[in-house]
């Protein structure tokens, strides 16, 4: 991949990284926040419950996505970002647009969802 390229890719995920981090951070304070709140009824303390498993679920994902970005950009500062790490193939320049964080060509993404190809450590 030429260096223009890569620069390119290694600004949108520093900007995706930025953007999560301050999310992450948001959410764990809109957590905490909502066990502040001293529900009086049943059905207060039900919705308050529901909205910090919310709030959990959102940051868990947030975090994973993260670790993605970051692990992405690790690949930028080694010089294999843009190969499948199961194959080893330039992955597809639209994929990388449309999914900057990418570990798997389409191919081998597909293999993984239908459970032929194993998950590889991160």
């Amino acid at each position: 991949m030429d260096k223009k390229k890569l620069e390119y890719f290694k600004k949108r995920l520093e900007t995706r990284q930025l953007e999560l981090r301050r999310t992450v951070t948001r959410t764990q304070q809109d957590g905490r926040s909502a066990d502040e709140d001293s529900a009086q009824d049943i059905a207060d303390r039900a919705a308050s419950s529901y909205n910090k498993e919310f709030l959990f679920s959102q940051s868990n994902n947030e975090r994973q996505l993260l670790q993605m970005v970051e692990t992405a950009l690790d690949r930028i500062r080694q010089g294999s970002f843009g190969e499948c790490i199961s194959c080893g193939k330039e992955i597809n320049a639209k994929r990388l647009e449309a999914v900057p964080w990418t570990r798997h060509c389409i191919e081998c993404q597909e293999k993984l969802e239908q459970g032929i190809l194993e998950e590889a450590p991160r």
